[in-house]
């Protein structure tokens, strides 16, 4: 792609997304979210592949959807209230027509089909925007509606998409769609969360995205895109591949590492609110994607066993790791320590 053509796309993303996050009116809202869809949609299709074009196609139609469904509940609400203020969603009806919109918008449960493939046709780099940057205006939206919404209706949607984003992730191969199911069961403790403690949200997607970023940028180092081609990049940068290790066990939530933190604070949240089976519903299902990650880190780190079959080993190379990369898996394995600090910061 064009250089200059890559970079109004990717100064459009910035500017839809600081449109959305910063406005109060609610067709400044979604005229932000309408540039973030028109923008990415050349970065997911710049390959000309026809998975690309169909990802693109797809992404298209259900966000222009999700869109659509922004704008009715806003005027719904407007026609019944009076207001175009964010904050000021109180009409029911409004606010569960948001809700599916911006469930539509992130790929929450049941509105998660279009996520895996479109990001299983984009390349890497746009696989990172679609799964972080993507993802922050609508959850922005839910944040700044989070008082109004209903809580039954989103712990629902978050108890499934944590259950299907671990059962739909066990049986694939492509790491892109593994992925984005991790993506989907992320998604579901964000939303459990949003309506009794705002915060723990932004904290957990922050450090959601941080992690993704990491996975995304080695993988795009390393040049892999599937479970088998993983198990010979061993050979190109070790040390890159023992940090890869660790910060999927990170995005998976175990003890040591940043990713418990988030986990642990919505527990800890959940027990506060007397909803101690909900978060125990929602410990037991993370233990599904837990089993894929693991089966990622296996591959990560295997040395290939013994087969029959002649096999090319990669070439190790003397590349640099990027400086970028380098602070973000120190950030991913070892923040856990420093949570305090987080919290105040927060």
């Amino acid at each position: 792609m064009n250089p200059q053509a890559n970079l109004i796309f990717i100064i459009s993303l910035l500017l839809g997304t600081t449109i959305t996050i910063s406005s109060n009116h609610w067709i400044m809202a979604w005229t932000g979210l309408e540039i973030n869809t028109l923008a990415i949609l050349p970065l997911i299709s710049k390959s000309h592949h026809p998975r690309a074009i169909e990802a693109a196609t797809k992404y298209f139609l259900t966000q222009a959807a999700a869109s659509a469904l922004v704008l009715f509940s806003s005027m719904t609400n407007a026609w019944y209230t009076g207001q175009w203020d964010i904050t000021q969603l109180t009409h029911p009806t409004s606010s569960l027509i948001l809700t599916s919109a911006i469930a539509m918008k992130l790929g929450l449960v049941p509105f998660h089909f279009w996520f895996p493939e479109v990001l299983q046709g984009s390349p890497l780099t746009t696989g990172l925007l679609l799964s972080t940057m993507m993802k922050l205006p609508p959850i922005t939206l839910l944040y700044m509606t989070s008082p109004s919404l209903n809580p039954t209706l989103l712990t629902t949607l978050a108890i499934l998409s944590t259950a299907l984003g671990g059962w739909m992730g066990l049986n694939q191969t492509q790491i892109r769609k593994i992925l984005a199911f991790s993506s989907i069961s992320h998604l579901g403790w964000m939303a459990v969360i949003i309506i009794y403690n705002p915060k723990l949200t932004l904290i957990n997607f922050y450090l959601y995205a941080m992690m993704t970023a990491t996975i995304f940028l080695t993988l795009n180092t390393i040049k892999v895109l599937k479970l088998s081609t993983l198990m010979t990049s061993w050979t190109k940068i070790p040390s890159l591949n023992a940090m890869l290790l660790l910060t999927l066990l990170s995005l998976a939530g175990l003890p040591p590492l940043t990713g418990f933190l988030p986990k642990w604070l919505i527990i800890q949240e959940l027990t506060k609110q007397d909803m101690a089976p909900a978060a125990t519903l929602i410990s037991l299902l993370s233990l599904l994607s837990l089993f894929f990650y693991l089966r990622l880190a296996y591959c990560t780190t295997i040395t290939l066993p013994p087969h029959t079959t002649n096999h090319m080993k990669q070439w190790r190379t003397n590349k640099p790791t990027s400086i970028t990369i380098a602070i973000l898996t120190i950030m991913s394995v070892m923040l856990l320590p420093i949570s305090p600090m987080i919290l105040t910061i927060v």
